[in-house]
């Protein structure tokens, strides 16, 4: 994948964005393509191609200067021809990696052939093709399939009827692929709207967030049919479990579903290939729970099992999919070193993803950048060293997001606080201190653990001058109850401060705290 990815924003951008994602492969292969077309009328667009391809920024002015043959009424045709012409050449190499797209084909194939009068031959080119589109579960395409045979045998004899029951057989098969489209309709619709739920609200606060996602939940899922699932149905149903069980806080149900979502893929492994996608979701759910939960000894075997899906399929894999891999793993490599305690360890994996995130950084969004730092914040946070940590949340504190994760930003404020305490610069903490304090008190939902947290810190830098270890006693104590809130649960997950708070009152590393409870 290009290292030189511009994002697009308008119609000129775009054609800089496409030509900079292509791999040098990809862009052999478009040279190869125009090469067969042998039309003096395509030299210009190679040309464009290759003065747009060492483009940063488009600038007209460039164009006209390296391609003077090209008048300025032409240029806007001539940007649309080669935009076009690079999706072509890119179908023709991503066909075989697609099994959807290679049906599309055929069905083109069989529509050309009726036009042709070839009726028989369209016919048993669909049948063929229908038997590919039931085995690799695309049912809206065997649903096209199956209506385009209909047609067919309804205009021209066809001898079906005659000698086998084909045409009933037609019937019956498109009314149970059409219920079967309709059911999966209905459940990526809840996935959707319990997904745009957790979008715009987030995880329950209260109990009265919990009466109104079951409800919807359940409104919903009473209009499903639950039985006799298609592979894709049986994922789709899984998903809305997931998310649903994710936004209530049930890690211990989340997990479960995100297991057979995960084990639907294992039963046919040929999916994985297909939807390689769908099934990284579901391992990153996985790891997830499993994370949240705490569960280290199956959190590790489930990592193992995602690396050995990235050797079987990683070179196979396009750009989007190395992307997702990259975001899932890294989240998943960093959360085990948390979980393990191996801080250190973590800090020397540091450099990779930042490596990642520059290169794919013209595909994320500033929310995942935002918890990237943090999750790296927290591994030099646990290896004690925090005038690193506090660079990484000043980069938090300083991006440009506006409200974007106000409650990460507020976690991090106080564990910018917790460093500058660790580093005794009391001076800095009383110029700091009061703009945090404006800072989470602006925020619309302060939460317990935030403000319990701030609370203590604010005993913490008045009283600098006195021994501590009754301060951290008495915050341990409210951090354990507010463990037992469900409410509290997220908080607690983000920030963190029980390894901490035991390393006080033991007088131990956080890393030894945590090795010592596994």
């Amino acid at each position: 994948m290009s290292k030189n990815n511009v994002v697009a924003t308008n119609q000129d951008d775009q054609l800089i964005s496409l030509i900079s994602s292509l791999t040098k492969a990809e862009k052999r292969n478009f040279k190869l393509y125009v090469n067969r077309l042998q039309s003096k009328s395509d030299v210009k667009f190679v040309q464009l191609f290759d003065v747009v391809d060492k483009m940063k920024v488009w600038d007209d002015s460039i164009v006209f200067k390296k391609i003077p043959s090209i008048k300025k009424s032409q240029l806007a045709n001539l940007k649309r021809h080669l935009y076009k012409q690079i999706l072509i050449s890119l179908r023709l190499i991503h066909i075989q990696k697609n099994v959807d797209i290679q049906i599309r084909e055929q069905i083109d194939f069989a529509r050309i052939l009726y036009g042709k009068g070839l009726y028989i031959q369209s016919l048993k080119l669909l049948d063929r093709i229908q038997q590919i589109a039931e085995d690799n579960h695309q049912d809206i395409l065997q649903l096209e399939i199956l209506e385009f045979q209909k047609v067919i045998e309804e205009r021209h004899i066809t001898r079906s009827r005659q000698t086998s029951n084909k045409v009933e057989s037609l019937v019956e098969a498109s009314y149970t692929r059409s219920k079967i489209i309709n059911n999966s309709c209905k459940l990526t619709n809840l996935k959707i709207e319990i997904h745009g739920f957790y979008i715009q609200y987030g995880h329950v606060k209260n109990d009265r967030d919990v009466l109104v996602v079951r409800e919807l939940f359940s409104k919903k899922l009473k209009e499903i049919k639950l039985d006799g699932l298609t592979f894709f149905e049986q994922v789709y149903l899984h998903q809305c479990y997931v998310w649903y069980y994710y936004i209530l806080l049930n890690f211990d149900k989340c997990m479960v579903d995100a297991k057979k979502w995960v084990d639907i893929f294992e039963e046919n492994p040929e999916m994985k290939k297909e939807e390689p996608d769908l099934y990284m979701r579901g391992q990153h759910y996985l790891l997830t729970c499993l994370f949240n939960l705490k569960m280290v000894k199956e959190f590790n075997k489930a990592i193992n099992h995602f690396e050995k899906f990235e050797k079987e399929f990683g070179s196979e894999m396009k750009p989007v999919s190395e992307i997702i891999y990259f975001l899932y793993y890294s989240t998943s490599k960093l959360n085990k070193h948390y979980l393990e305690g191996t801080f250190k360890k973590g800090i020397e994996y540091v450099p990779e993803v930042l490596g990642k995130i520059k290169q794919h950084e013209s595909h994320l969004d500033p929310h995942r950048i935002l918890v990237f730092y943090y999750k790296i914040a927290f591994q030099y946070f646990g290896n004690e060293n925090y005038n690193t940590m506090i660079d990484y949340i000043n980069e938090i504190i300083n991006m440009q997001v506006g409200q974007l994760r106000e409650d990460l930003q507020g976690y991090a404020r106080l564990l910018q606080l917790i460093g500058h305490y660790e580093l005794e610069n009391y001076e800095l903490l009383d110029y700091l201190a009061p703009s945090t304090y404006r800072f989470l008190e602006k925020m619309k939902e302060l939460n317990e653990v935030q403000k319990e947290t701030l609370k203590f810190l604010k005993k913490l830098i008045k009283h600098r001058n006195i021994g501590h270890r009754e301060m951290f006693l008495t915050f341990r104590t409210k951090l354990e109850k507010l463990q037992k809130d469900p409410h509290s649960r997220r908080a607690l997950l983000y920030l963190d401060l029980v390894p901490w708070v035991e390393s006080k009152i033991q007088k131990k590393s956080i890393r030894a705290v945590i090795q010592k409870s596994l």
